[in-house]
């Protein structure tokens, strides 16, 4: 299909990205656009985080430094607010819809979708909703969603095309009423179950190993505390988060999160066990001397905004909401991040979720319908995409 051209950037433009755009040892990452908290939001001045890619490592193998994105067609339209995305044993797919809390199963093949259920609990308002989605290896599906009082993390059986009842497996993670819930949820390779939290708008929270807000949680499918924890006491895998919505793993076994900032920079980190990411004490790198861990890569909030991060072909594939393009960030045979790459700028607007389907091939979800948005006739889109 023919791209979309929303916005136009200039070569002198596209010369400054470059030029402002950092790899190695500092980065940035940052929500849509800065809100009236004080910080960076998903696509406006008031938004803050998101996705919650919940995809498989996906082919291994070292990355060229250069890479290429076709869009191979469309696998469906006019999606509501999409947000979580799963592939299922058979091939289809489970999109979520943020505000309607629905999911539905879409036959790729087809474009043919059906509505499975609705998720009960659900109090969408702002960037909460029904948000990742992640299927365990007994086909349970799995939710991010905020609840009236809190965000929380519940699963329910899915047979003969059905979602059971909500089951809690988490609750308590605190929420503001607004912005920065995280969504963040996959299952890692360990087969332990990993949800991203925002540090609903209150920054401190994100420095407080008590609070499970602005973390990056670990635990097992039942919501128990792994032993191997860095704290054995606690379900806190890392912390100094503001807003992670995309979690990946690559061929070595290492997560990767994708996470908003605030006014300047956005960011995308190797997360280490136990690992200090600064917030709010940093924004972007320089936190190292501080004991703090910093960004592998981090961009100016207007380029990204990022949400879903898959990884396939020795690349990581982040999609960005303000910044309205995908960007891949190639790893080396050492395991280091090369130059990024951006691509479809401005073609199809604000992009949500990732999700790698096997060697070279991505779906891509957009997210025009979200309030941020200005959308189409068709979307929101579900794309399939061909990549190296």
């Amino acid at each position: 299909m023919s791209a979309r051209p929303r916005s136009q950037r200039s070569l002198a433009a596209a010369l400054t990205a470059l030029a402002v755009l950092a790899v190695g040892c500092s980065g940035e990452d940052a929500d849509d656009s800065a809100s009236d908290t004080g910080g960076s939001a998903e696509g406006t001045p008031e938004e803050g985080s998101t996705d919650g890619s919940t995809e498989e490592p996906g082919g291994g193998g070292a990355a060229p430094a250069q890479g290429t994105v076709e869009v191979a067609g469309t696998v469906a339209e006019d999606l509501p607010s999409p947000w979580g995305l799963v592939e299922l044993p058979d091939g289809d797919l489970l999109v979520g819809s943020r505000d309607e809390a629905t999911v539905l199963r879409v036959d790729p093949s087809s474009g043919e979708t059906s509505e499975v259920g609705t998720i009960d609990g659900v109090a969408p308002g702002g960037e909460g909703g029904l948000l990742g989605l992640a299927l365990d290896d007994g086909g349970r599906l799995y939710a991010y969603l905020t609840a009236a009082s809190d965000n929380r993390v519940v699963r329910m059986d899915y047979a003969d095309g059905a979602l059971g009842a909500p089951e809690v497996v988490l609750d308590g993670i605190p929420k503001d009423t607004r912005i920065h819930h995280g969504g963040g949820l996959a299952f890692g390779p360990d087969g332990m179950l990993y949800a991203a939290t925002g540090d609903a708008a209150e920054p401190d929270l994100a420095q407080d190993p008590d609070s499970p807000a602005g973390k990056i949680l670990r635990m097992t499918p039942e919501g128990g505390i792994p032993e191997d924890n860095p704290d054995p006491d606690s379900l806190v895998y890392s912390l100094g988060h503001r807003n992670v919505q995309g979690l990946a793993w690559d061929d070595r076994d290492r997560l990767w999160a994708s996470e908003f900032g605030a006014r300047d920079l956005d960011e995308l980190n190797l997360i280490e066990p136990g690992g200090n990411y600064g917030w709010p004490e940093f924004e972007g790198s320089g936190g190292e001397d501080a004991g703090f861990v910093d960004p592998v890569a981090e961009w100016p909030t207007d380029q990204a905004s990022p949400s879903g991060l898959a990884y396939t072909d020795g690349a990581l594939w982040m999609a960005t909401l303000r910044g309205e393009r995908l960007w891949r960030v190639p790893l080396d045979e050492s395991g280091d991040a090369g130059e990024p790459e951006a691509f479809l700028e401005g073609e199809y607007g604000r992009l949500r979720a990732v999700l790698a389907v096997g060697p070279g091939e991505l779906l891509l979800a957009t997210n025009e319908t979200d309030t941020r948005g200005t959308p189409e006739e068709g979307d929101d889109r579900l794309l399939r995409l061909t990549v190296s």
